[in-house]
């Protein structure tokens, strides 16, 4: 998120966390986001960043995240320390047909959740789907989001994974008007698919 009005927008739905990206290659990167938004209790905000210095993480952790979404090749020790700072951290693996879950073993211990979105070099942001039959060989408990090309076409298709771990969905590149602003129309519709989906459970 970057608009000012976009955001108040979104924060009277029923969404759970809104994410600023400070990642400078990144089209949706926040630099002229000059302070967090203020927003309402129910919702958190996550603060998505690539490689960066701890000092620059724990900076912006200090204006007002609630998390940490770490898009990069970070350390386990990397994620430890910034979860010692009293924010969840969600660590992100790109993943495609070859991707080995034994990768995230040293990271159970040191992150809250893993986010599962698209191998690419860009780190994210591409608005494809990787294969998510894959996700039927994940074997750890450790709770999850799916991201990764999730749009009104598909996204009945990710909710009947019915997998109890994976505890959100990362909607964003398919739900923009342009990079960083999201249209509201297209949210309201992925939310009402997903709340229809949980009364019929």
């Amino acid at each position: 998120m970057r608009d000012i009005d976009n955001v108040q927008q979104l924060s009277t739905l029923p969404v759970d966390y809104l994410g600023f990206i400070f990642y400078a290659k990144s089209p949706r990167f926040t630099a002229n986001l000059p302070l967090l938004p203020q927003l309402p209790a129910n919702i958190q905000k996550v603060g998505v960043f690539v490689n960066a210095e701890e000092e620059y993480v724990t900076k912006k952790i200090k204006e007002g995240l609630d998390g940490v979404q770490l898009h990069g090749d970070e350390r386990p020790s990397f994620c430890a320390a910034i979860r010692q700072q009293h924010v969840f951290v969600i660590k992100a693996f790109g993943v495609d047909a070859n991707f080995d879950w034994q990768h995230l073993v040293d990271y159970v211990d040191v992150v809250d959740y893993f986010l599962f979105d698209t191998k690419s070099s860009s780190h994210g942001g591409t608005g494809q789907s990787f294969d998510w039959s894959k996700l039927s060989s994940y074997p750890f408990e450790k709770p999850y989001f799916l991201s990764g090309g999730l749009s009104l076409a598909n996204i009945q298709e990710a909710i009947s994974l019915a997998d109890p771990r994976m505890i959100g969905l990362d909607l964003n590149s398919r739900f923009e008007i342009a990079p960083a602003l999201k249209d509201i129309h297209k949210i309201t519709n992925a939310l009402k698919i997903i709340k229809d989906e949980q009364i019929s459970r």
